[in-house]
């Protein structure tokens, strides 16, 4: 690395303006590339300027959160947006004076911008988050972390905010509920013994077609108004399908269906609860049962097989949206921990503890601290960017974990396989 302060090159005396301009550029450029040219922690009181990638249905709630944040006197502004469809990005520029932008690479080279909100079809996310984060933007992105066929960009968007001083937190709302904090602790505290055994899984109806997903213009087409390529990005190239387009969650090139758009609202907190790392192995079965019109399953069910010696089973559908054992959100079944001695799980506002059969231990209840707050989600995402603090309540090492065992799952189903994790090689094995 290049000493700023000093030279050893003797002729540095005698730089003539022009080289003087390109040295130090190419110096400031070396240490930005390296990490070393950061930015600064922020007071509690400095502004933050957040970009959104992505104006969709989605990203609107993001907008209105941020901006119920700001009109509650906290120091943040929404400063720009960008998306494929210019009438849809044109509704968030006015409503809330944002600058547009046509293309998300301007965005991150917008010096107002310090935070970027990626809300974009799943198989844009990864891409996005990467050239976010050399950008030097701290990051809020949407689940799923990446495609269900992007299990490489999954572990290089992993190691880029790892070596990174970014801010990352997944759109995992959820995981603000202090039920999954307080069983973590129940858990390393030896309540329920060694675990050995974890339920979760969500259940709704929809099948993100025109109910889920309207059309916005039936005569949109490609052109100024919409970047059809921009929305294919790194998948297949097809041609101009308007439902394609707007109602991208029932296709497999953009979408996953529960696999990689509910479930990772479920096993994210069962996963951090547990500490479990990367899988042995997975099986799923399922498939289109109910909505025939979609490419992605509406029902997915798998099991998980850790080397910790647990193995966790997710279930679902998006036919019926009875959740069973009780619902924490809407349509989310409430996990299921069982260990040695115990099983914890949540009945209304608290925590149940079950001794199994021949343990010692007695029943016990713990009340809630608090529940789920996407307001409250957003500003904790917005004092560690303050405070640098990169420790989320949703880090980008728990997506990592959490979206690997789920694209294996998606991989095999595909393939009518139970797939493998390699550790030592970091891949996927089918």
């Amino acid at each position: 690395m290049p000493d700023i302060h000093k030279s050893t090159d003797r002729s540095s005396h005698n730089l003539t303006r022009r080289q003087f301009i390109h040295r130090a550029s190419t110096t400031t450029a070396a240490l930005t590339a390296s990490g070393i040219l950061t930015k600064r922690a922020r007071g509690a009181n400095e502004r933050l300027g957040v970009g959104f990638i992505g104006c969709g249905g989605r990203s609107n709630a993001h907008l209105k959160a941020v901006h119920y944040l700001k009109s509650q006197n906290e120091n943040v502004d929404i400063v720009a947006a960008c998306d494929a469809y210019r009438p849809r990005m044109q509704r968030i520029v006015e409503g809330y004076n944002a600058k547009p932008y046509s293309d998300h690479h301007e965005l991150l080279a917008d010096p107002n911008v310090d935070v970027v909100c990626i809300a974009t079809p799943d198989h844009q996310h990864g891409y996005q988050a990467i050239d976010a984060v050399r950008a030097g933007k701290d990051v809020y992105c949407e689940k799923p972390v990446t495609h269900w066929t992007q299990f490489e960009l999954t572990k290089r968007l992993a190691s880029e905010v790892k070596k990174s001083n970014r801010v990352f937190q997944l759109g995992t709302q959820g995981m603000y509920d202090s039920a999954w904090w307080q069983m973590k602790k129940l858990i390393q505290d030896g309540l329920i013994g060694q675990p050995v055994h974890a339920e979760c899984g969500y259940f709704r109806v929809g099948d993100w077609g025109e109910r889920g997903m309207p059309i916005d213009d039936p005569n949109a087409k490609p052109g100024s108004d919409l970047n059809w390529n921009a929305f294919l990005g790194e998948a297949p190239k097809r041609p101009y399908d308007i439902s394609r387009y707007f109602r991208w969650r029932m296709y497999e090139d953009y979408a996953g269906g529960p696999s990689t758009d509910l479930f990772p609202h479920s096993l994210t907190p069962v996963v951090f609860m547990l500490g479990v790392g990367m899988p042995n192995q997975t099986a799923a079965v399922g498939g289109k049962l109910r909505y025939q019109e979609r490419e992605v399953p509406d029902t997915y069910n798998m099991l998980i097989d850790y080397p910790e010696k647990i193995t966790v089973a997710v279930l679902g559908t998006q036919a019926n949206n009875y959740p069973a054992t009780g619902s924490r959100g809407s349509g989310q079944r409430i996990p299921v921990i069982r260990g040695w001695e115990g099983t914890l799980t949540i009945e209304k506002d608290e925590i149940v503890f079950i001794p199994a059969e021949g343990s010692k231990k007695k029943a016990q209840r713990f009340a809630i601290e608090h529940g789920e707050d996407f307001v409250g989600y957003w500003k904790k995402f917005l004092d560690c960017c303050r405070t640098r603090q990169r420790e989320t309540l949703s880090t980008m090492d728990l997506a990592y974990r959490v979206q690997t065992p789920l694209q294996m799952g998606m991989l095999g189903l595909q393939e009518g396989k139970i797939a493998k994790f390699d550790t030592n090689n970091e891949t996927i094995v089918l």
